[in-house]
């Protein structure tokens, strides 16, 4: 892939790898959700199996959450930093925990182009989901003074953004991690069928914002839609760039009813 982004002449992160990847965590109990290629393991409830989905969506939701399952509550004590004043806040401060709907994108770091083009697809629809009543949380790898690179740049509101220098939503949410996924799985070529939206969102990008920890260029994100503390949608990316569908999202949101 790095060739490849070289030749269009978009802007590749160098960065130095470290000298081996995060060593596999032990096997954990949570709630499984069957995605295309996979499940999704979520830390902190108790072993439940997810309704069978459809064979071969590309993006697919929980349809049946257990109730008091723990996913909602594991997630909303997690502290996470606000973008716009450096300040911790928790996850269940962001949104109405009874009724609220809200859409957290978990991108993979600041310095990421792939995320660049993500937070630039949110941005023009969060207009969308202010008017299904619905809160957009997006949440990046890294300091939130590489977020605000971000926010300045692209750009995109403050007030939406946030930073999880440690990763702690991220391992809680069993999202993937490691070279081979970063830099090696297939998946990671759907973003070459955005090339013009890529091109777009990295006008004005700098390495500048990619953290100071390199070993968090390895993570990859997902995407998440909560009503209140239940989760009702959740898909993990496959590679770098294989983002959820956007309209999948949309749907989940307009059909789910919002406070």
């Amino acid at each position: 892939m790095a060739a490849a982004a070289a030749s269009t002449s978009l802007p590749v992160p160098r960065v130095s790898l470290p000298p081996s990847a995060r060593p596999a965590a032990a096997p954990r109990r949570g709630l499984l959700i069957p995605g295309r290629r996979g499940c999704l393991r979520l830390r902190g409830s108790p072993a439940a199996p997810a309704a069978a989905a459809a064979s071969g969506s590309p993006s697919v939701p929980s349809s049946s959450p257990e109730a008091g399952s723990g996913i909602g509550d594991a997630l909303g004590g997690v502290a996470i930093y606000s973008a716009a004043t450096g300040d911790p806040v928790l996850f269940r401060d962001l949104w109405d925990q009874n009724e609220g709907m809200a859409v957290v994108a978990l991108l993979r770091h600041f310095g990421c182009p792939c995320c660049w083009e993500l937070a630039s697809v949110l941005r023009d629809t969060k207009e969308r989901f202010d008017s299904a009543g619905v809160k957009l949380i997006a949440v990046g790898v890294g300091t939130p003074d590489k977020a605000r690179i971000l926010a300045e740049r692209l750009p995109f509101p403050l007030d939406y953004l946030y930073a999880d220098p440690e990763r702690k939503a991220y391992d809680l949410l069993g999202l993937y991690f490691g070279i081979g996924r970063t830099f090696f799985n297939p998946a990671s070529a759907s973003v070459f069928s955005r090339f013009d939206s890529l091109k777009e969102a990295v006008k004005n990008y700098t390495i500048e914002a990619t953290p100071d920890d390199r070993a968090s260029v390895l993570q990859q994100g997902g995407m998440f839609v909560f009503r209140g503390k239940e989760l009702i949608y959740a898909r993990k990316d496959e590679g770098t760039g294989d983002h959820a569908p956007l309209d999948d999202v949309l749907n989940i949101c307009c059909k789910a009813p919002a406070a």
